[in-house]
């Protein structure tokens, strides 16, 4: 009678492991239907490529703990596929490195990948020197957008620049590093210089912190944990806009760091005689043995190229929505950047909102962008008009043409307020003034939209 017992208790326990196999596989397979038809649909949508820095998956050295999924704070840009992680939505990816971080088998690294099918990415040595030699890049410029990475990039230039400059003669009139730029990458690589007694001159066409200045007011800013040289760990890793602007104000005063702000680079020459470079500026030309292009990809906003583009009404960043209240809005582009303003304007007291996107379909959000901006759409708190573009821009209405079902037509908008978030132009025109090749491929207006109008919401470390 026991070995009944003990028999029967055996077939139970093996009916209910065969039950919760079933029930796993079960579940396994609809998790990778799940991430296959996701991977899929990220394809069709053109998400899946990431546009910059992005993670780097050893599939043969990955174990599908998938701590590097929980840790990610974008969501979807990575997943567990047969057993290892794959990344999903790469678009998504703004560079913050935290997989890279949480991966106990560091099967994951940050980086670029293969860019030689990006003609909008400059062709850079490891050290970050360009074709043009002396002159390298740093920060965003070079695909890399996350203030912590271009601090560091900044350093490892400057110090690549401290090694080669030992064995070369002093030329006379000159300074060791000439530097374009005063956002993270140009700032760590001015202190930098500072710190290894190398003579610097940094210039930008604004101010001291670059594109971090044209953040809208109290933006949150992840940095990471960084290190600046002289003043060493920074031991904040979030701030408000205001609270990192100042921050850098006062790492600035209390090293001295010279800085030469309202100045646009013009060019770069090469001296055949004495291997320096002359670096034309709109404050006069000077020699320097070394350059470092901390420019950032934005440039200078993208225009409508329409009539009445030139009014005061007409603007192209957002900086306070609570200054704008009971007003007909335009926001006229379709990436990150232009939804979060219509968000931040949509919450004001009584102001009608409107969206204008050349597309038929928005390219390219953050997923969570993408569900609060249908949610705005179903509250009618944002509208948004599809295949449109601006014709003209009046005192108090803007004219556009809409495409609906291939028929367009034109439409007035009631309007007081013009708000362009179209990207920037990137500073193609000047890279190829100085020689700097680029990446092979495609043309550079292939990529404009995805990767200046999505960077304008700084991507790699704004949320």
């Amino acid at each position: 009678m026991n070995w009944l017992i003990v028999l029967g208790i055996f077939m139970l326990l093996a009916v209910i492991l065969l039950i919760l196999n079933n029930w796993q596989s079960k579940i396994e397979r609809v998790q990778k239907a799940k991430l296959n038809s996701e991977l899929a649909s990220a394809r069709e949508d053109g998400t899946s490529q990431p546009l910059a820095q992005h993670p780097q998956i050893d599939i043969q050295a990955c174990i599908g703990c998938g701590t590097c999924i929980e840790a990610c704070p974008e969501d979807g840009v990575l997943g567990l596929v047969d057993g290892v992680a794959k990344v999903i939505h790469g678009s998504r990816c703004i560079g913050h490195g935290i997989c890279q971080d949480v991966c106990p088998v560091q099967a994951i690294e940050i980086g670029l990948g293969d860019t030689s099918g990006r003609s909008d990415l400059p062709q850079l040595t490891p050290t970050l020197e360009t074709s043009v030699p002396g002159v390298y890049i740093a920060g965003e410029l070079g695909g890399f957008a996350l203030i912590r990475l271009a601090i560091e990039q900044g350093i490892r230039v400057v110090d690549a620049i401290a090694q080669e400059l030992k064995d070369e003669k002093n030329a006379e009139g000159s300074v060791d590093v000439f530097i374009v730029g005063a956002g993270p990458a140009g700032f760590a690589a001015s202190l930098r210089c500072l710190e290894l007694g190398l003579t610097y001159k940094t210039i930008d066409q604004e101010d001291l912190g670059g594109t971090i200045r044209k953040y809208p007011r109290r933006k949150l800013t992840l940095t990471g944990p960084m290190t600046l040289p002289l003043y060493g760990e920074v031991q904040r890793e979030e701030f408000f806009k205001e609270e990192l602007i100042e921050f850098l104000e006062e790492v600035q005063s209390t090293y001295n760091l010279k800085l030469a702000t309202g100045i646009k680079l013009l060019n770069i020459e090469k001296n055949t005689e004495n291997s320096t470079l002359t670096c034309h500026t709109s404050a006069g030309s000077m020699e320097a043995k070394r350059a470092i292009l901390a420019l950032g990809r934005r440039g200078t906003p993208r225009r409508l190229n329409v009539p009445g583009e030139d009014a005061e009404k007409v603007l192209y960043q957002l900086v306070d929505a609570s200054t704008y209240q009971d007003e007909d809005l335009l926001i006229v582009g379709g990436g990150d950047s232009a939804v979060e303003a219509a968000f931040a304007l949509a919450r004001q007291n009584n102001n009608r909102v409107t969206l204008s996107y050349r597309r038929d379909k928005f390219f390219r959000l953050k997923k969570r962008n993408e569900e609060k901006l249908q949610s705005a759409i179903d509250t009618g708190h944002i509208e948004v008009l599809f295949q449109s573009e601006v014709l003209e821009i009046e005192d108090r209405q803007v004219l556009l043409n809409v495409t609906e079902d291939g028929v367009e037509r034109q439409q007035y908008l009631q309007n007081n307020y013009v708000f362009v978030c179209a990207g920037g132009e990137p500073p193609y025109p000047l890279l190829d003034q100085i020689g700097i090749q680029m990446g092979s491929g495609s043309s550079h207006e292939e990529f404009e939209e995805e990767t200046t109008s999505e960077q304008d919401s700084l991507v790699e470390e704004v949320r």
